[in-house]
């Protein structure tokens, strides 16, 4: 049995490729699923690292190798591979062309959250249909039109969307753990992936920047529509920044179609500027951008999620303190020190915005 894209539905076995890039910062992939589904990871591949234990490289994660080769990742019986990283601009490196080719002539499905759809390529698609197995190409999403109609008036659901001062920030593992402990607390809240990582990790989702542009904001409207129907609380997947030129695009869309009632701004402290040079700013312009970014709805941010794992543990208190002093809001590293400040601020949002929705029914019905 195959789900709606193409992925069996066996348990996943994964061998992990992240040659030369295996780090906190540079396997985003594969430190997703690591993080949130480890009992899926038997090794990871990367050279570089060969002979370490993932929680030596990540500080956290199962008791599985960093191996040489593909070789040796097969000794741990995996039935799948998965492409670790999610660079900018998606693209496949070419040296892992023949790891790829080898794990389908071992038998192993492939997948992949690149730009380049590894299930088009001929080379690989012909090895994958000679061995029977399945290349799973994540951004590889079925077409969608239309673009978004206001219907964030039809939500009954409050929208959570996390926001960033830049690309790789903790936006997708703040949206998990803030559900995650919503859940434990009784509440129906969803979490909804828009990246292939986020997809990796629930197998749902969808990639919002393989999207054509003017149909983005509709499909966001239209998935939390969807999960209106069955939560309170709807934790949307922020992407990129709108502070950054090469991913505005992507977060603009998402910004608008989810049209949250309520944000969590994402940041690295450590980050002075983005990847192209520009600085960052300070954290209130930033809270000030993406409030007046929304202009037909009234959003606002209600916590700052800090991502601190380059910092000490000094440096991480004095960076969660200055962002309280900065913004007025509560502010953690929800790895750190937990994602309580974070629960407690969207609860009390959610609590303004139900009594909001309930004085403005009292007026239209008086």
């Amino acid at each position: 049995m195959k789900d709606e894209r193409g992925a069996p539905e066996r348990p996943r076995r994964y061998a992990i490729l992240a040659e030369g890039r295996f780090s906190p910062m540079g396997s985003k992939t594969a430190n997703g699923l690591i993080r949130y589904r480890p009992d899926e990871a038997v090794a990871v591949i990367d050279s570089t690292r060969a002979g370490r234990r993932v929680p030596e490289v990540l500080g956290y994660g199962p008791d599985v190798p960093v191996v040489a080769s593909l070789g040796e990742a097969l000794r741990h019986e995996p039935n799948a591979l998965l492409i670790g990283i999610a660079p900018t601009g998606g693209d496949f490196p070419d040296e892992w062309r023949p790891i790829v080719l080898a794990a389908c002539a071992a038998r192993l499905d492939v997948v992949s959250g690149l730009h380049t759809f590894l299930g088009k390529d001929p080379e690989i698609a012909a090895a994958a249909r000679a061995a029977g197995v399945t290349v799973w190409d994540l951004r590889d999403y079925p077409p969608t039109s239309g673009v978004a109609r206001g219907r964030w008036r039809e939500v009954e659901a409050t929208v959570v969307l996390t926001v960033g001062t830049d690309a790789r920030c903790g936006k997708m593992s703040t949206g998990i753990e803030t559900q995650r402990a919503l859940l434990g607390m009784g509440h129906r809240a969803a979490f909804l992936a828009t990246g292939q990582t986020g997809m990796v990790i629930t197998k749902g989702g969808f990639p919002a920047d393989a999207i054509r542009g003017d149909f983005l904001a509709g499909a966001v409207e239209r998935e939390v529509l969807v999960a209106d129907r069955t939560s309170d609380i709807v934790i949307v997947e922020g992407q990129g920044s709108i502070l950054h030129q090469g991913f505005s695009a992507v977060s603009m869309g998402l910004l608008h179609g989810a049209a949250p009632d309520l944000m969590v701004l994402c940041h690295q402290p450590s980050r002075c500027e983005n990847d192209y040079g520009d600085p960052i700013g300070d954290l209130a312009r930033a809270v000030r951008l993406h409030e007046e970014a929304l202009t037909f709805k009234c959003a606002r941010v209600a916590a700052v999620s800090l991502l601190t794992c380059d910092l000490s543990e000094e440096g991480a208190r004095a960076a969660v303190a200055a962002a309280r002093a900065a913004t007025g809001l509560p502010a953690t590293d929800p790895f750190r020190f937990g994602v309580a400040p974070i629960v407690d601020a969207v609860l009390a949002g959610v609590a303004r915005v139900t009594a909001t929705r309930g004085a403005r029914a009292g007026r239209e019905v008086s």
